[in-house]
């Protein structure tokens, strides 16, 4: 096993989709549209726990119960433990389900137990790592034990013991990259909908703020990682490279500055100028104080656009494309056409970042429902909700985060064989 040091230069760890035969999630008996359909309505339903609005919870039937499309294999304590997580690039925490549990999502596998770890060590108050903790979501225990509570946008809370322990990605044996200090939740606490498959156990933040495993790898890792997405129906593993290994370069690479908004969630921001079809494009309005307009995020498949610009978008896909939108999409799709002439090609759509032209191709913005109806993944927002730039756009680029340089870079990728 690796032990990780100050001049480690990168490692590769596999990110699992859920849908795909390799998931502890997956459902061989659903058809592809179902599967389509459902990460669909996850999709919705994280954008409302993304958004940090005050208003009253809103209902929605999540497939599977789990606001999750990246699942994140790694291994805790010491003798190991092995745990799949939510790799979540719109949160900081790294946690896991604990024991003494008061109350947590019923999972098939024992929950960590700190007591049987031999490196389990407990954070005091008044250590660093319980004062990087917002003043909001930190609390003393009785025993000056550091106590957290997570609230996310969706109304769904978290809330346990601070503690340090020895975390490694990678194979279980020898393979593994070992990081011996990483401070993370020991959640006694999960409110959360229920996980039908009872596999996800925890979620690791990739997240901006200084509890991520971004940001405590740190210089380790140059403060750099990336992903490499795979499409839907691929039954490979996407990528998540940390350090040196998420470097991309060569023909076709395209960076636009990474925004990380000093007031509000540590997301991560990319401001999108407008969007072109062919020749044509419509532009968004961008008001003075509103630079980085758009989050960039992993969890979400679909690319979330204010209900004002998104109205334009459908126009221009409508006339450069020659179609008209169904009367009763599908829901949670908004927009989706006949394609009657089963035609192959469409004009490129290209995502005007500041400083990069993003080109997908129409699978990144489109999915087949049934022979003849294709559906759009993307979808309007209220006026005061944050638009997201999804996963679904992303599939088949690498996309590097340089939290050091400040920029997010795309460089078009066969993902599967990257």
């Amino acid at each position: 096993m690796a032990l990780a040091t100050k001049t480690l230069s990168g490692f590769t760890i596999d990110l699992i989709h859920r849908d795909s035969s390799l998931s502890p999630y997956y459902k061989p008996s659903l058809t592809p549209s179902q599967r389509i359909s459902n990460a669909a309505l996850r999709s919705i339903a994280r954008s409302k726990r993304l958004q940090n609005n005050d208003g009253s919870p809103k209902t929605i039937t999540i497939p599977d119960q789990a606001i999750t499309e990246y699942l994140m294999r790694f291994y805790i304590g010491t003798p190991p433990v092995e745990r799949f997580a939510i790799a979540d690039t719109g949160s900081d925490l790294i946690w896991v389900q604990c024991s003494p549990c008061v109350k947590c999502v019923p999972q098939n596998t024992p929950l960590y137990d700190p007591t049987k770890s031999s490196s389990f060590k407990g954070v005091k108050c008044d250590s660093q790592p319980c004062t990087l903790l917002p003043p909001n979501q930190r609390f003393c225990g009785n025993l000056s034990q550091c106590i957290y509570t997570y609230v996310y946008g969706d109304h769904s809370m978290i809330q346990g013991l601070m503690g340090v322990e020895t975390i490694s990605f990678g194979s279980k044996g020898n393979g593994a990259i070992k990081f011996p200090k990483l401070t993370f939740g020991c959640t006694l606490f999960n409110n959360d909908t229920e996980d039908e498959s009872k596999k996800n156990t925890g979620l690791v933040g990739l997240g901006v703020g200084p509890l991520s495993l971004i940001s405590q790898l740190g210089n380790q890792i140059g403060r750099k990682f990336s992903y490499c997405f795979v499409p839907f129906e691929s039954n490979s593993t996407s990528k998540m490279k940390f350090g040196d290994e998420a470097i991309v370069k060569g023909k076709g690479v395209v960076s636009t500055p990474l925004i990380v908004k000093s007031i509000g969630p540590s997301y991560y921001y990319l401001n999108l100028e407008g969007i072109s079809i062919g020749s044509k494009k419509v532009k968004t309005i961008i008001n003075q104080n509103d630079f980085g307009n758009i989050l960039i995020d992993s969890g979400t498949s679909f690319t979330l656009l204010k209900q004002s610009f998104y109205n334009k978008f459908v126009t221009l896909v409508k006339e450069v494309y020659g179609v008209e939108g169904e009367k009763n999409p599908p829901a949670p799709f908004d927009f989706c056409f006949k394609n009657k002439g089963s035609r192959k090609s469409f004009p490129e759509i290209v995502f005007l970042f500041t400083e990069a032209r993003v080109r997908v191709n129409a699978s990144n913005l489109f999915s087949a429902m049934d022979k003849y109806l294709l559906c759009m993944w993307v979808v309007p927002v209220s006026e005061d909700d944050d638009p997201i730039f999804g996963n679904h756009a992303q599939v088949d680029f690498q996309v590097e985060y340089d939290l050091q340089g400040g920029k997010v870079s795309f460089a078009p990728t066969d993902c599967a064989k990257d």
